[in-house]
C-alpha cells in the first residue's frame, strides 16, 4: 500500500470519528460507590524509545489526562506507578496541550507533580486500591508485558474484588497476567486494544515488537474492535475493562466507575 493511500485512509477515519461525536451516558454521584475504596492505581510506561526506529515514545497524554479528570470528578483518588518510577516519558505526538481535558490536567500542578514522581511497583500495596488502570502510548509494548511486580499488583487487586482496566496499548500489560490458579486473566473475556488496522494506519506496524491484537487473541481473549478505526470502543467483561484506542479513554473511565458503583454486572 502507498503512503498516500495510508494517509488518506487515516484522514478519512479521523474525519468520520470527528463527525460522529461519541456519546457517553451519565454516571451517578460517587457517593453511591461501593465500599471497596476510593483509590485507583494508574500504570504509566517508563519506556521512551520506539524500537530501533530512532523515534521517541512514552505514554499518550489523553489516555492519562482524560481518565484522571473523569475519575477524580467522581470522587476517586489516583496514584501513579511506573516500572522505573520517577518522571515517565510523554509521547510528543500526543502533546495536544490545548485540548480541554489535557489542558485541565496539566493545569493541576499537584497532580502533574505526582505523575512526575511516579512510584515503583514495590512501593505500592494492592490492598489500598479498588482498581488498576493501564494507560497506553507505544511505550507499554516494551516495558509492561514482562513486569512481574506490576502484574502481581494487578492480580492482587483483581482477586480482592477490584477492577482491572486498560486502554489502547495499555492491554499489553495484561498479556502475561495470570490469576493465582495459573490461568491467563484475559482468557475467555471479551477484550479490545489497538487493532492491527489502527497500528498500520499509525505507520507503526514494523516498529512495535508484536501485534497487540494478535497477542490478546493468543492469550485466550475474545478480541473485538470497532468497525471504524479510531472510534471509541470499550469491552466490559465483569471486572475487566478494555478500550480500543485513545478515543475510548473516557468511556473506559465511565465503565470503571459504573462497575465500582455496582451499576454494571460483575462476575
Amino acid at each position: 500500500m502507498s503512503k498516500t493511500f495510508q494517509t488518506a485512509m487515516l484522514t478519512l477515519a479521523l474525519c468520520a470519528l470527528g463527525c460522529s461525536g461519541a456519546q457517553h451516558g451519565p454516571v451517578p454521584d460517587a457517593s453511591q460507590a461501593t465500599g471497596r475504596g476510593k483509590r485507583i492505581l494508574m500504570v504509566v510506561t517508563s519506556h521512551d524509545t520506539l524500537g530501533t526506529s530512532g523515534e521517541k515514545t512514552g505514554y499518550w497524554l489523553s489516555e492519562v489526562a482524560h481518565f484522571d479528570r473523569y475519575v477524580r470528578a467522581h470522587g476517586y483518588t489516583v496514584d501513579f506507578v511506573s516500572p522505573k518510577g520517577g518522571k515517565p516519558p510523554l509521547d510528543a505526538r500526543s502533546a495536544d496541550f490545548d485540548e480541554r481535558d489535557n489542558a485541565a490536567f496539566l493545569a493541576d500542578t499537584a497532580v502533574v507533580a505526582q505523575l512526575h514522581a511516579s512510584v515503583t511497583p514495590t512501593a505500592v500495596q494492592a490492598a489500598d486500591y479498588a482498581a488498576i488502570y493501564y494507560a497506553g502510548g507505544h511505550g507499554p509494548m516494551w516495558d509492561l508485558p514482562d513486569n512481574a511486580d506490576i502484574a502481581n499488583l494487578a492480580r492482587a487487586i483483581y482477586e480482592r474484588g477490584g477492577v482491572v482496566a486498560a486502554v489502547c496499548h495499555g492491554p499489553a500489560g495484561l498479556l502475561k497476567l495470570k490469576t493465582s490458579d495459573g490461568k491467563a486473566l484475559i482468557a475467555g473475556h471479551s477484550v479490545t486494544g489497538l487493532s492491527n488496522t489502527e497500528e498500520w494506519l499509525s505507520g507503526k506496524t514494523k516498529a512495535v515488537p508484536f501485534s497487540l491484537q494478535d497477542e490478546l487473541m493468543r492469550q485466550g481473549g475474545q478480541y473485538d474492535n470497532a468497525t471504524l478505526p479510531f472510534a471509541s470502543f470499550v469491552r466490559v467483561s465483569g471486572r475487566l475493562i478494555t478500550g480500543q484506542n485513545p478515543a475510548s479513554t473516557r468511556a473506559v473511565a465511565e465503565a470503571l466507575v459504573a462497575v465500582l458503583h455496582g451499576l454494571a454486572p460483575v462476575r
